[in-house]
């Protein structure tokens, strides 16, 4: 029932070495497939989800947060496959979704610039200036939608327990690599490990549910409890509290929920 996660850069053979690491292990390999899912479950533009997991949040995005609303969707739909387990995800986010349970295998895959550029030209029949100036302008972006919707950066090793650069290592070790560390005890799903990828599941419902209602909403499970974050005062907005609470409630799965309100912190006039 094991989980990995492979994130990569563009032309990093991220996407070559989870579909050999899934047909070794006979699991199955998810990426775009995510997206289409929720785009169908949730009635998003395909595209819209696409620019929300790969373009970091415009000014109007921040203030609509409209990319929290679709991330939200696809969070839902990635949990639901990790969920049946024994599945090998390849892109970017994956592992920010699964970021605690102890059962997934996050790899990092990276490549030599030069490598990539090569690649890059050879697929657009552009400079090769062209192509770095691409290739670098994709990274930065990446590594800005994760630092803003998740206080990380993609290239810090440290969320990931394997991280292989291929090179002196080839695609078909990196399979073999990944394959044998997965099946390592520690890799192995759990009772506990699988009860705690459900909880998550939960929480990520419960924040579709009130997405719209308040699309700036934080939801996480803490022992056995629904726990619901946001901006404003609780005294302020009872009726507010007692909408989400029942919208909560309302979620399958869902036992206890516990609301906390954050105040609003404005900055002093200049």
């Amino acid at each position: 029932m094991s989980i990995i996660t492979i994130s990569t850069g563009s032309y990093s053979k991220g996407k070559t070495v989870a579909e050999k690491v899934s047909g070794k292990l006979g699991y199955e390999c998810l990426a775009r497939d995510a997206i289409i899912d929720a785009s169908k479950e949730f009635n998003i533009p395909e595209i819209k989800l696409v620019r929300a997991i790969h373009d970091a949040p415009t000014i109007l995005e921040r203030f609509n947060y409209s990319k929290e609303k679709y991330l939200a969707y696809l969070q839902v739909t990635m949990l639901e496959h990790f969920q049946r387990g024994n599945i090998v995800y390849h892109g970017l986010g994956g592992h920010f979704f699964v970021r605690n349970i102890s059962h997934v295998l996050k790899v990092r895959i990276i490549a030599d610039m030069e490598d990539r550029v090569k690649l890059e030209m050879e697929r657009t029949g552009i400079s090769r200036e062209e192509a770095l100036r691409i290739l670098k302008n994709d990274d930065n972006e990446r590594c800005r939608w994760s630092k803003y919707l998740y206080g990380i950066d993609t290239c810090n090793p440290s969320p990931y327990d394997l991280l292989i650069h291929i090179k002196k290592i080839t695609v078909d070790d990196a399979a073999d690599i990944i394959c044998h560390t997965a099946g390592l005890k520690q890799f192995r799903t759990t009772a506990k490990s699988q009860e705690a990828l459900d909880r998550l599941l939960i929480a990520a419902r419960v924040k579709v549910a009130l997405i719209d209602v308040r699309p700036d909403v934080h939801v996480y499970p803490k022992e056995g409890t629904i726990v619901i974050r946001t901006k404003g005062s609780g005294l302020e907005e009872k009726g507010l509290v007692e909408k989400i609470r029942g919208i909560a409630a309302g979620v399958p799965g869902v036992k206890n929920v516990d609301i906390d309100f954050e105040p609003y912190i404005f900055a002093d006039p200049e």
